[in-house]
């Protein structure tokens, strides 16, 4: 019996289907831009310049390929700008830079690497005569180009770069220099008496001198002030909103409030003289309710417990004068005793 059992269930075995081995996973396709000497990486973190009008220069990056493919890879150079969140970003491939893009000319426009290789490609400098002081800040991207699905479908063009800073310095003039706008406050006011309210301070720092500024913005109200978090890298002709949240503020009634950013220097450049905070002054109600009406109540019982008081006193004077007055009477009306 038990050898036709066996029997039974080999052939059963024999054509259950096996499951097919999984595909594998298509390996990352990583790649990336460093500044470099002529003979590979020198360990700087950006294309830092501080050139005069006019001159000109030649300098290197190296572009690496970490996938395990061959990547053709196109190479240019174009501006930077700071994103609405403080972030650092490169103009899209379909616009034309204007500034320290501009001016920087890889000697390689495509570049083909292999797996795991690299390639140093030059890049000369040019400040045109013309260039106005202050900071121009850009980077040297190499893109790959693919394509991705759409939402309805379609095959559209996707753009993927990797690139390095450059930050270029024009001698002359400088000019730190931050303003501020749009300036919001927020009031939230407890119902709880013994919490007092606090403030969000919301404006917009905008960059209207010509270097890089970061920023330490904070809020000030009678007898305190407020420190916000550091403000991130702002580029000459960007800017960023911050936002700046309290303690608890004295509600008196009509309280003034001062929004301030004081500029600082990013990566060590120096300021000076240091330029003024950039100030914005407004004011907002805080109306103490929660402590108006216990201030209120607390009149109330105090109103009521003298009236009481009050009541009980007229209650026992007229008591009291009552009393008397039947004293009076009764002495009065008793007989007198007559002597002998």
């Amino acid at each position: 019996m038990h050898r036709l059992v066996g029997l039974l269930i080999t052939p059963l075995l024999a054509t259950a289907p096996v499951p097919a081995p999984p595909a594998p996973s298509p390996s990352p396709i990583t790649w990336s831009v460093a500044p470099s000497g002529p003979a590979g990486p020198d360990g700087r973190t950006a294309l830092d310049y501080k050139l005069d009008p006019g001159a000109t220069l030649t300098d290197h990056v190296v572009v690496t390929n970490h996938s395990r493919r061959t990547l053709t890879l196109r190479v240019y150079a174009t501006d930077a700008f700071t994103t609405p969140e403080g972030g650092f970003d490169l103009l899209p491939a379909d616009r034309a830079p204007a500034g320290a893009g501009a001016w920087l000319t890889p000697e390689r426009e495509t570049v083909v690497l292999p797996s795991a290789s690299r390639v140093v490609v030059p890049v000369t400098v040019a400040v045109p005569a013309n260039a106005t002081p202050g900071d121009h800040v850009g980077g040297v991207v190499a893109s790959l180009t693919g394509s991705a699905t759409g939402p309805d479908g379609s095959a559209v063009a996707v753009d993927h770069r990797v690139g390095t800073r450059v930050h270029l310095r024009v001698t002359g003039a400088l000019r730190p220099e931050l303003s501020l706008r749009d300036a919001r406050v927020e009031r939230h006011v407890p119902w709880n008496p013994l919490r007092l309210p606090t403030l969000t301070a919301t404006v917009t720092v905008a960059n209207t001198g010509n270097v890089r500024l970061a920023g330490a913005a904070s809020v000030r109200t009678p007898g305190s002030v407020f420190a916000g978090p550091g403000l991130p890298q702002v580029l000459p002709g960007g800017e960023v909103r911050a936002t700046v949240r309290t303690g608890g503020v004295w509600p008196l009634f009509r309280v003034p409030v001062e929004i301030a950013v004081a500029p600082v220097a990013v990566d060590g450049q120096p300021l000076d003289p240091r330029p003024a905070p950039a100030v914005v002054r407004t004011a907002v109600w805080l109306v103490p309710w929660s402590q108006l009406a216990v201030l209120g109540a607390l009149l109330l019982l105090t109103t009521a417990a003298l009236l009481a008081r009050r009541r009980r006193r007229r209650r026992l004077a007229a008591a009291l004068a009552a009393a008397e007055r039947r004293g009076r009477d009764l002495a009065l009306s008793s007989p007198k005793e007559s002597n002998p």
